[in-house]
């Protein structure tokens, strides 16, 4: 990749999906690549290693170092293509019907193309006010690259009037969404013979029980009044959900560990964290009895990610100008979590707005429509225009 390729957004979107950026896999291919681009047409760009190494955040501007500037924001990462039926290869992108297959096309490389598109045209434009490109790592598996990249954003570069995440929204502006805290409960048993129950302590029974209160809690949320319910969220309640569970080595054996990991997703994080305590109480509970027969054993949650919501507070400049790039007034909320609320949360006006559909995300044969990509591109240029005035 050299900065005499050409530069559509297109082409682009094909050298992104080719990269594998899996969550599970590194990004640094993909993250070494644009920096070699960007070396080219005398770009500096700032490279923010995670700390676990293998993956990186990647931080570059266009324009005058003054503040006031767009934050462009993106995930590098994507979903896995495990045990989905694709009609063609994941990693090579293919266009049918007037849409562009490949993993991440919609979530979200169709926007991170838009962008960088236009680099050369953001470069030759004379532009007064900046334009921040922001591309992070591992949103996929708890947003944990963008605390990083904004803490380098806030303290390399003037400070930003707004910014911009890209999530697929159909180019409609997001200006809210839920918050989500990812939690990680191990219980520790005590291994015996599964008929000398008196002997041990199954951490598989004990971990059900707080399993069962989750789901208590969740039928209890989801029962709530349709008044206390009206912020516009589908589904408007606060939702807990278990995602995976592990325990046990075999079926005659008290189980000597069992853990599972379980996701709180709200807009507000007084409730949220509410949820969480009354977990809690109930695990202090059960830990006690555990440790009074077996001190070596009981129970610990970690909290793996704890990411507020988008609230829309303050965010009105944000609004404002991308309400004029996309000419689409429209204001919506979205149930998923996005880097969003991380921007707003260090004090950034932020929305979301990028090309694609969220419904075609995570999907076997995602895809970008044609007429979505070259909306994204065309927010580009308008973004170009207005960041010369």
């Amino acid at each position: 990749m050299n900065a005499a390729d050409p530069a559509s957004a297109r082409e682009w979107l094909a050298r992104l999906v080719a990269f594998d950026t899996t969550s599970r896999n590194s990004n640094l291919a993909l993250i070494e690549a644009v920096e070699v681009w960007l070396e080219a047409l005398g770009v500096r760009s700032t490279r923010i290693p995670a700390a676990q190494g293998g993956k990186a955040n990647l931080l570059f501007s266009i324009g005058p170092e003054v503040e006031g500037g767009v934050v462009l924001s993106g995930h590098t990462d994507v979903v896995p293509v495990d045990g989905q039926d694709w009609r063609s290869d994941p990693w090579t992108l293919t266009e049918r019907d007037g849409r562009l297959h490949g993993r991440g096309t919609a979530d979200m490389k169709g926007f991170l193309a838009a962008g960088l598109s236009r680099v050369p045209a953001m470069l030759a434009a004379g532009l007064k006010r900046p334009i921040h490109f922001a591309l992070s790592h591992d949103e996929e598996v708890g947003l944990l690259g963008a605390p990083s990249l904004i803490e380098a954003l806030l303290a390399n570069v003037p400070r930003p009037g707004l910014v911009i995440v890209g999530e697929p929204t159909g180019m409609r502006i997001v200006e809210r969404h839920k918050g989500i805290m990812g939690l990680r409960t191990t219980v520790l048993g005590h291994e015996a013979h599964s008929s000398q129950t008196q002997l041990g302590v199954s951490a598989n029974m004990v971990a059900a029980r707080l399993m069962a209160k989750i789901v208590e809690i969740a039928d209890r949320l989801a029962a709530a009044p349709a008044t206390a319910k009206a912020n516009g969220f589908e589904p408007a309640h606060t939702t807990v959900t278990i995602g995976t569970v592990h325990g046990g080595t075999a079926p005659n054996i008290l189980a000597r560990e069992c853990s599972f990991i379980w996701d709180i997703r709200s807009a507000s994080p007084t409730e949220a964290h509410a949820v969480y305590d009354e977990v809690e109480i109930l695990a202090r509970q059960l830990d006690a009895g555990i440790r009074a027969r077996f001190p070596d054993c009981g129970i610990a949650t970690e909290i793996l990610s704890d990411v507020p919501p988008l609230t829309g507070a303050g965010n009105a400049p944000a609004i404002e100008l991308v309400s004029r790039l996309t000419e689409a007034p429209e204001r919506e909320v979205a149930s998923y979590v996005a880097e969003a609320g991380l921007f707003e949360r260090a004090g950034l006006p932020t929305v979301i707005c990028g090309p694609g559909w969220i419904a075609q995300a995570h999907q076997p044969d995602e895809y970008i429509a044609l007429d979505q990509l070259a909306a994204g591109e065309a927010f580009m240029d308008r973004l170009v225009e207005a960041s010369c005035r």
